[in-house]
């Protein structure tokens, strides 16, 4: 996974943080858990708050 698929990321996430809730994640935390997924293969040093907003909309949306 990439840093622009957020869905997927968002997803994976999900799956596994299930007793986590994204709206209160600080991007910090949600970016080192991105990182650590095992899908991940992207720069970890690209991401940014825009990129991590969008992970984290993602997440919320698919929450609900």
């Amino acid at each position: 996974m990439k840093w622009t698929e957020s869905l997927d990321i968002a997803i994976a996430l999900d799956e596994k943080h299930p007793d986590a809730d994204p709206r209160f994640l600080n991007f910090v935390d949600l970016r080192d858990w991105v990182v650590a997924l095992d899908d991940f293969d992207d720069d970890p040093h690209h991401s940014g708050e825009r990129v991590l907003e969008a992970i984290q909309a993602a997440w919320i949306e698919e929450r609900e």
